[in-house]
C-alpha cells in the first residue's frame, strides 16, 4: 500500500518537491521553446506571445485553483489514510473542470475578441492574436484533465511518476513547434499559429500518458475513483468551497498581469517583447519556487491530517530557507552575464540593452516572491482560502493602481512598470505572515468530510 503520511525534514521536503519541480520544468521548457522559435519570426510575434500566453494562463490558473483546493483536501485525507475519500474527490473534480473548460472556450469565442480589439491597435498583430487564441483555447479540457491527474499523483505521494507525463508533453511540444511553425518534415509552415497547435498536441499527450499510468498501475482502482461516477453534490460543494477563493485569487492575479501586458503595449512593441522575456524569468525561477509552494500546501495539510499542527511553522521556515537560497543563486547566475539570457531570443543589441534594467528589477522582486509564495500556500494548506483571496485582492488592487499610474498616466520607462512586482510580492508576504502571527490559525483550520 502507498505511504501517505509525510515527514518534514529538509530531505523529505526536497524528496517531495523535486518531482514537482521537474513537472513544472517541462512546461517552462515548452514556453521557452515557443518564445525561442517565435523570436525568430520577429519582435512583433515575440511580443504577441506574451499577451496570448498570459491570456491562456488566466484559464490555466483557474485549473491551478481547482488543483490547489483539491490537493489540500486530498492531502488532508492522505494524512488520515482515508483512501476512499481521495477517489471520491478526484472523480468530482474531473466533472467540475470539464464544465469550467467549456465555459472558458465559450468566453474566448464570444467575448474575448472584442476585448483584444479594444486593446490592440495594430491590425496585423490583432489578427494574429485572435487566430492564436481561438485555436489555443481548445486545449483547455486536456490541460485541466492533465492537471487533475498530476494532483492525484502528488497527493498520493507518487510524485516521481510526474516525470513520465511531463517528458512526453515536452517532447511533443518541441517536435510540433519545430514542425508546424517553420514547416519541416513536409508540414505546412503555420508561423505564429503553429505554436498554438503544438501546445494543444503537447497537452493531449501529457493527459493521455498520466491517465494511462493511473489506470494501468491500478491507482484509480485502489482509490475507488470509478465508484463515484455519479454527481456528488456534497463533495462538489466542498471542493468548490475550498477551491473557489483560490480560483478567483489566481484569476485576478493573472488577470492583472494581462492588463499589465495590454498597458505595456502602449509603450511600444519593444516594451511588450521585453516584458515577454521577463515572464520567462518568473517561469524559470518558478521551477523550484512554485514547487516549494505546492510542497508547502500539501505538507501543511498532510500534517494537519496527522494532527501534527505544532510542526507547521517549523516546516514553513525550512521551506522558506530553501527557497531563499535558491532565489539568491538564481539571481547571481542570471545577472552575472544578463546579455547571455537575452541572446536566446535572437534580438538585436539595442533590445538587449533596453531589457537589462528590467531584468535587474525583476531579480530583486524574486527575493520577495520566494518567501511570499511559501507563506501564502501555507495558509492554503490550513484551508483558509478566503483569507488567501483577501490578501490577493489587496495585492492586486495596489498593483493595478501602480501600473496604471506608471504606464498609462506618467508614461514612465518599462523598468518602473516592473517595479510593481516588488510591491506585489512584499504585500503578499506581509499579509500572510500577519495572519499567522496575530490570528489563532490553529483554531480556524477548516475540516473536510
Amino acid at each position: 500500500m502507498d505511504q501517505l503520511k509525510l515527514n518534514t525534514s529538509y530531505r523529505d521536503i526536497m524528496k517531495f518537491a523535486l518531482p514537482i519541480a521537474f513537472a513544472i520544468l517541462i512546461p517552462q521548457i515548452n514556453f521557452f521553446t515557443n518564445n525561442y522559435f517565435l523570436g525568430k519570426l520577429g519582435e512583433t510575434e515575440l511580443g504577441l506571445a506574451g499577451i496570448t500566453g498570459v491570456y491562456y494562463l488566466v484559464f490555466a490558473v483557474i485549473g491551478n485553483g481547482f488543483n490547489n483546493g483539491l490537493q489540500s483536501i486530498l492531502s488532508r485525507f492522505a494524512g488520515a489514510e482515508n483512501r476512499m475519500q481521495l477517489g471520491r474527490y478526484v472523480s468530482q473534480a474531473l466533472k467540475l473542470v470539464l464544465i469550467t473548460a467549456l465555459l472558458g472556450i465559450l468566453f474566448t469565442y464570444s467575448i474575448a475578441p472584442a476585448m483584444f480589439r479594444h486593446e490592440i491597435q495594430n491590425h496585423h498583430a490583432l489578427d494574429l492574436a485572435l487566430k492564436f487564441n481561438l485555436i489555443r483555447i481548445l486545449g483547455l479540457p486536456f490541460l485541466y484533465m492533465y492537471q487533475i491527474g498530476n494532483s492525484f499523483l502528488i497527493s498520493t505521494n507518487h510524485t516521481r511518476f510526474l516525470v513520465i507525463g511531463t517528458l512526453a508533453e515536452a517532447a511533443t511540444n518541441i517536435f510540433l513547434d519545430y514542425t508546424l511553425i517553420f514547416g519541416h518534415f513536409g508540414a505546412t509552415a503555420l508561423g505564429f499559429t503553429g505554436a498554438a497547435y503544438a501546445s494543444i498536441g503537447a497537452e493531449i499527450m501529457g493527459m493521455i500518458v498520466v491517465h494511462a499510468f493511473l489506470f494501468f498501475k491500478g491507482i484509480t482502482t485502489d482509490y475507488k475513483v470509478f465508484s463515484h461516477i455519479k454527481w456528488d453534490s456534497k463533495a462538489a460543494l466542498q471542493l468548490l468551497d475550498r477551491s473557489a477563493p483560490l480560483i478567483f485569487q489566481y484569476f485576478i492575479s493573472v488577470g492583472s498581469w494581462l492588463l499589465f501586458y495590454f498597458w505595456v503595449g502602449h509603450l511600444g512593441t519593444r516594451s511588450m517583447a521585453i516584458s515577454n522575456t521577463m515572464r520567462n524569468v518568473f517561469g524559470l525561477f518558478g521551477i523550484i519556487g512554485w514547487a516549494m509552494a505546492s510542497t508547502t500546501n500539501n505538507m501543511v495539510s498532510n500534517l494537519i491530517g496527522q494532527d501534527r499542527k505544532e510542526e507547521v511553522m517549523d516546516l514553513v521556515k525550512r521551506v522558506c530557507t530553501i527557497n531563499f537560497m535558491y532565489a539568491v543563486l538564481f539571481i547571481i547566475v542570471l545577472n552575472f552575464r544578463p546579455a547571455f539570457y537575452f541572446h536566446f531570443f535572437d534580438q538585436d543589441p539595442g533590445f538587449i540593452q533596453d531589457g537589462i534594467p528590467s531584468l535587474h528589477m525583476v531579480s530583486l522582486a524574486l527575493l520577495f516572491m520566494s518567501q511570499g509564495v511559501v507563506w501564502l500556500n501555507a495558509l492554503s494548506g490550513t484551508g483558509q482560502t478566503r483569507i488567501n483571496l483577501l490578501i490577493e485582492f489587496i495585492c492586486v488592487t495596489i498593483y493595478i493602481i501602480y501600473v496604471y499610474l506608471a504606464v498609462m498616466v506618467y508614461r514612465m520607462p518599462l523598468v518602473y512598470a516592473w517595479g510593481s512586482e516588488i510591491l506585489y510580492w512584499s504585500i503578499m508576504l506581509g499579509g500572510a505572515i500577519f495572519y499567522f502571527r496575530f490570528f489563532d490559525w490553529k483554531a480556524r483550520i477548516k475540516e473536510v468530510q
